[in-house]
């Protein structure tokens, strides 16, 4: 069969489940009518290390994807095409490939001119990147540029904006209700408070929703820096009433006290996005409980068990869920193209699957809507009208 054209593929940002089923998905539409897929490693890594040359081997970052390739991984979680958090117009000179070291000669570079002659080099009719809402405002920039954009959202957070959900939220949630039942058993042998760190930079969904559905007793996050004392207070009074005497608070990793001015982080290096890795306030919640819990404790020191689930919750498999919305967005991508539209965000919105136009990446931060979702007084979520609402509760909209 005559090839109707080239569609790429490629996912940045942090790994989560459901990426390689939708790689799956787009990949075993697009052959089905008539295109040829290529897969893009390492993200947007992949277009800047290329070289536009035929006679060079460039099969490191573009690779032609074929249905038992995708079949394969399909099943898996992570990502088969690799991953990376380059973003090509602000590429240190630490980053650059040697090809390009001659050129460009400032400390921070904007090398989309390569981006794009790679695009045109391999002849890509439409990119799909599968990414947060860095990686996707990337390919806005691209979109920009004239280039035939059509962005699937990811990220654990769920903070893509325009969309209800993005690939690797439900699995998130799934493994942070499991672990956090699971640590219940040291908490409660040892009569503990028990301080459990998820992630979430700006946007507190990872934390609220399993706390909703009864994983912990409080949740602070990012969209409300919290009262520690407020928040010991709390977790006495939660302690005394569990019958075996321990309490658990979920932190976003995002989440600060009043008067502390930032975030916590491991270190002050940044990736490209600008973005320093988090982590850190789970250990400064836990210290603070101990030392202020003999304040409302009769004087008496609470210990506490304190986790990070990290990686936990982004690697294994996906649930159910983080399979079957991928198989949908992936085939929402080949409806667009057989459409012959661009510049698109493919979307699921009070349960229906649709798209906006791509621009609603740059226009705003998708966070929760306190007055609507978070009781600020008990650092808990609210419990009120779930008629007419999502699966998930909160939506793009909120």
């Amino acid at each position: 069969m005559a090839s109707k054209g080239t569609i790429a593929i490629l996912t940045g940002g942090g790994d989560v489940p459901g990426l390689n089923p939708a790689i799956r998905a787009v990949t075993f539409r697009a052959l089905r009518e008539g295109y040829k897929v290529l897969g893009i490693r390492s993200g947007w890594a992949g277009l800047v290390e290329a070289i536009p040359d035929k006679k060079v081997d460039n099969s490191k970052y573009v690779t032609e994807l074929t249905t038992d390739l995708v079949n394969r991984a399909g099943r898996t979680g992570g990502t088969f095409l690799h991953t990376s958090r380059t973003n090509p117009s602000k590429l240190t000179q630490g980053a650059l490939p040697e090809h390009l070291r001659d050129k460009y000669k400032e400390k921070v570079s904007d090398v989309t001119e390569e981006v794009l002659n790679n695009i045109e080099f391999f002849g890509i009719d439409y990119l799909i990147p599968i990414g947060g809402d860095d990686t996707l405002s990337y390919g806005h920039r691209l979109h920009k540029e004239g280039i035939k954009i059509l962005a699937i959202p990811k990220t654990m957070d769920n903070d893509v904006p325009g969309t209800d959900y993005c690939i690797g939220f439900s699995t998130c949630i799934t493994r942070t209700i499991e672990l956090t039942h699971m640590l219940r058993t040291s908490a409660g042998s040892h009569e503990r408070f028990l301080v459990i760190e998820v992630f979430g930079r700006y946007a507190g969904f990872t934390t609220l929703l399993p706390t909703m559905a009864g994983a912990s007793d409080r949740c602070v996050i990012p969209e409300y820096p919290f009262e520690i004392e407020h928040l010991t207070e709390l977790m006495i009074h939660d302690r005394n009433q569990n019958p075996s005497n321990y309490a658990v608070v979920l932190v976003s990793e995002g989440a600060t006290m009043v008067h502390h001015d930032e975030m916590s982080f491991e270190g002050q290096e940044t990736d490209m996005f600008g973005h320093k890795k988090l982590g850190g306030i789970g250990d400064k919640v836990a210290a603070e409980l101990k030392e202020l819990s003999p304040k409302y404790n009769n004087g008496r020191t609470i210990d506490t068990v304190n986790q990070r689930l990290s990686y936990l919750v982004r690697c294994g498999e996906p649930d159910a869920f983080d399979s079957i919305v991928p198989m949908a967005f992936g085939n929402m991508a080949l409806d667009l193209v057989l459409n012959k539209k661009s510049g698109r965000l493919i979307t699921l919105r009070n349960g229906i699957y649709d798209s906006v136009p791509l621009d609603i990446i740059v226009g705003r931060k998708k966070v929760i809507n306190i007055d609507k979702h978070y009781n600020i007084e008990r650092l808990r979520p609210k419990y009120e009208s779930f008629i007419k609402q999502p699966l998930f509760i909160m939506t793009a909209d909120d």
